[in-house]
C-alpha cells in the first residue's frame, strides 16, 4: 500500500473514532452525578460542634439616659407583619439636595439581623467576632447611643455573616434567637434574663443552611418558636419559661429561614409556618392550641427564607428563591375543619417569585422583587393580582432592578433598599411604578439584606457590617 494511502486511510480511521466519541459525549450526561452544592450547606447544625452555652450570662450597662418616644417597630414586618407602617407621620418624598440626613451609623458583627424598635429604643442581636458571643444591644433611637447588652459566649464560623434574626419587643418582654437557635427572653426595661433556650439541644433540631432566618414572635406573653426537631410549634410563657404546649413533628420537617405568620381564618386563629418540608396551619388558641389543623406537602423545598403571606379570603401565597418558584393556595374552613387547596404553582419565571425578601400585600395586590433567575424580570419589582399571580400587572422595568435587600410601605410611599446601600423612594400604584428619588445611604454598602424598623419617622437599616438610622420626617 502507498505511503498516501495509508495516511488516506489512517485519516478515515481517526475521523471514524471521532465521530463516533462525539455522539457519545452529546448523547451522555455528564452531571448525572453531580448534586447542586448550596453556599453554606457545610455548616448545617447536623455537624455543628456540640457547645455548652450559658444563655444570657453576660450584660454590660453603659447609660440610662434616652429621649422616650411614642412609636414603635416591634418585630418582623412590624405591629401587624404586613411591613406597612400605619403611623401619621409625614416623610419625604425626595432626599433634597443634601442628600439623606444620617442620624448615627454603627459597626456591627458581619450578619443581617435588622432592628426592632420601641418607644425611643432600637434593639439588634449581633454577633461580636472578638468576644465570640452573640450579643442582643440596645441604642437610643436619636442618638445611636449605647445603653447595655447583654448576651452569651458561642463559637459560630463566618457564613454569609452570623446572626440574620429580629427581636420581638413588647412592653413587658424582649425575645431574640441567635444563629444557632439560642432563644434569649429578657425584661424589657432592665435587660434582666427571664429565661433561655438552647433549641437544637432541647428538640434535637437542625440549624438552617446559613445559620437560623426565624425571627421570634411573642404572641399574648406567649413565646412562639418552631423548632423542627421533636416537636414542629412550641408555645412558651415569656414571664416563666414553662412550656404551654407543643406540636407533634412525626414527619420530621425541619426548622426553615421562615418565619411563624399569625392568621385569623373561619373564627379560628393559627400559626402558619413553611417548615422544609410542608406548609402547616397550628391552632393557636381554644381547645386544640398547638394541633396541626391542615398541611399541605406540595410546597416543599430545601431552602426557604421569604414568611407566608396571609391574605384575608384566606389565600396564602409562598415564594422562596434556588429555582423554587411559588405556589397560590387557597384555604377553606367547614364545620371548624380546615382543608387546604393548592391553586397554582410555577417556577420564577413564570410569576411573582422572591428568593429573601417576603412579598407586600397592599391594596389587594402581591409586590416584591424578582429573584435573579426570574427571566426578563429578574431584579425587578413587580405587581400582580394574587387571582393571577402570574399575570404581572406592571414592573419597575428593565432599567430599574434591584436585588435582594428590603421594601416596605410608610406614609403611603415605597422605600426599597438595593444590595449596596442606595434607598429608592417611590409610589405604590395599581397601575404603574412611579420612583420618586433615590439616593446612596450606605458607603461602600455590600449585602444590604436587612429588613427595615421605622418609628417616629427614623428609619434604622444595615448592610452586612453598618446600622444607619436616617431622618426622613418632613421639616
Amino acid at each position: 500500500m502507498k505511503s498516501s494511502q495509508i495516511i488516506k486511510a489512517t485519516s478515515y480511521s481517526l475521523a471514524i473514532i471521532f465521530v463516533g466519541l462525539l455522539i457519545w459525549w452529546l448523547q451522555t450526561d455528564p452531571t448525572s452525578d453531580f448534586e447542586v452544592s448550596l453556599d453554606g450547606a457545610d455548616n448545617r447544625g447536623s455537624g455543628a460542634e456540640a457547645q455548652d452555652v450559658k444563655i444570657g450570662e453576660y450584660f454590660k450597662q453603659f447609660a440610662d439616659d434616652y429621649t422616650e418616644m411614642s412609636e414603635t417597630w416591634p418585630r418582623f414586618r412590624g405591629a401587624d407583619f404586613d411591613n406597612i407602617s400605619k403611623s401619621p407621620v409625614k416623610l419625604i418624598d425626595r432626599f433634597g439636595a443634601e442628600g439623606p440626613k444620617i442620624v448615627w451609623s454603627k459597626e456591627l458583627g458581619e450578619g443581617h439581623s435588622g432592628a426592632a424598635i420601641y418607644k425611643g429604643l432600637v434593639y439588634v442581636l449581633d454577633y461580636d467576632e472578638e468576644e465570640r458571643a452573640d450579643m442582643l444591644r440596645c441604642y437610643s433611637l436619636l442618638t445611636g447611643k449605647e445603653m447595655w447588652v447583654r448576651g452569651y459566649t458561642l463559637n459560630v464560623k463566618r457564613n454569609h455573616g452570623m446572626s440574620r434574626t429580629i427581636p420581638a419587643i413588647t412592653e413587658d418582654y424582649i425575645l431574640s434567637m441567635g444563629p444557632m437557635c439560642h432563644v434569649m427572653c429578657l425584661d424589657r426595661e432592665t435587660g434582666d434574663l427571664r429565661w433561655g433556650l438552647d433549641v437544637a439541644k432541647e428538640y434535637q433540631s437542625e440549624v438552617p443552611l446559613w445559620y437560623t432566618g426565624q425571627c421570634p414572635l411573642i404572641d399574648d406573653g406567649k413565646a412562639i418558636i418552631a423548632t423542627g426537631g421533636n416537636a414542629l410549634l412550641v408555645a412558651i410563657d415569656c414571664e416563666t419559661g414553662e412550656k404551654i404546649w407543643e406540636t407533634p413533628n412525626p414527619e420530621g420537617w425541619k426548622m426553615s429561614h421562615s418565619s411563624v405568620m399569625p392568621f385569623t381564618f373561619g373564627g379560628q386563629k393559627m400559626y402558619v409556618y413553611s417548615a422544609i418540608g410542608a406548609l402547616v396551619g397550628v391552632a393557636a388558641d381554644g381547645a386544640n392550641a398547638g394541633e396541626i389543623l391542615w398541611q399541605t406537602t406540595v410546597w416543599n423545598h430545601s431552602v426557604v427564607a421569604p414568611s407566608p403571606v396571609c391574605m384575608p379570603d384566606g389565600k396564602i401565597f409562598m415564594t422562596a428563591g434556588y429555582g423554587a418558584g411559588s405556589m397560590m393556595a387557597q384555604l377553606s374552613e367547614s364545620n371548624g375543619n380546615f382543608s387546604i387547596e393548592v391553586l397554582s404553582k410555577y417556577p420564577p419565571r413564570d410569576g411573582l417569585a422572591c428568593e429573601q425578601q417576603t412579598p407586600l400585600y397592599w391594596d389587594g395586590h402581591l409586590l416584591g422583587i424578582m429573584p435573579k433567575d426570574g427571566g426578563p424580570n429578574r431584579n425587578q419589582l413587580i405587581c400582580v393580582n394574587p387571582d393571577n399571580p402570574q399575570e404581572m400587572v406592571w414592573t419597575s422595568g428593565t432599567e430599574t432592578r434591584f436585588g435582594l435587600g428590603p421594601y416596605f410601605i410608610a406614609d403611603g410611599k415605597l422605600f426599597i433598599l438595593s444590595d449596596n446601600g442606595t434607598l429608592t423612594i417611590a409610589r405604590p400604584d395599581v397601575k404603574k411604578y412611579i420612583q420618586l428619588d433615590q439616593a446612596k445611604v450606605i458607603e461602600d454598602g455590600h449585602d444590604a439584606w436587612a429588613p427595615f424598623a421605622l418609628a417616629n419617622g427614623y428609619l434604622v437599616m444595615r448592610d452586612s457590617k453598618t446600622m444607619v438610622c436616617i431622618d426622613l420626617n418632613v421639616k
